[in-house]
């Protein structure tokens, strides 16, 4: 039997962003991304991202979010979107299934978070 890639590829990582520990563990599939980002050590809401087909009057792609699993709330709509519409669009617009335990989702925390994320990238 000869060494092939593996089915499914998963990295994970963890820093210490704005003095809270945060995991971020991102397992690629075949047709779409799971990424956990958890300050809890919980995988907490699941978040849906899915593009949508593009509109031909705006140049970027729109994405919907939906909550399948959780807190149904603004907020994590708006960290959904931020963090799935650019995994998403860096893995050739596939769709995002996140799992979201965030303590502190402010702006600065959820750019680092991205950075974290680049680092474990899978796609």
């Amino acid at each position: 039997m000869s060494s092939a890639e593996p089915i499914i590829s998963s990295r994970q990582t963890q820093k210490e962003i704005n003095g809270v520990p945060t995991q971020v563990v991102c397992t690629g599939f075949s047709n779409y991304i799971f990424i956990v980002i958890t300050q809890y050590g919980k995988i907490g809401t699941l978040v849906s991202v899915t593009p949508e087909s593009r509109c031909e009057e705006f140049s970027t792609s729109m994405y919907s979010t939906k909550v399948l699993l959780g807190k149904d709330e603004p907020l994590t709509h708006v960290c959904g979107k931020n963090l799935g519409s650019f995994v998403s669009q860096e893995a050739g617009n596939k769709p995002v299934l996140m799992g979201l335990a965030l303590k502190d989702s402010s702006l600065d925390a959820i750019r680092q978070i991205k950075e974290l994320i680049k680092s474990c990238q899978v796609w």
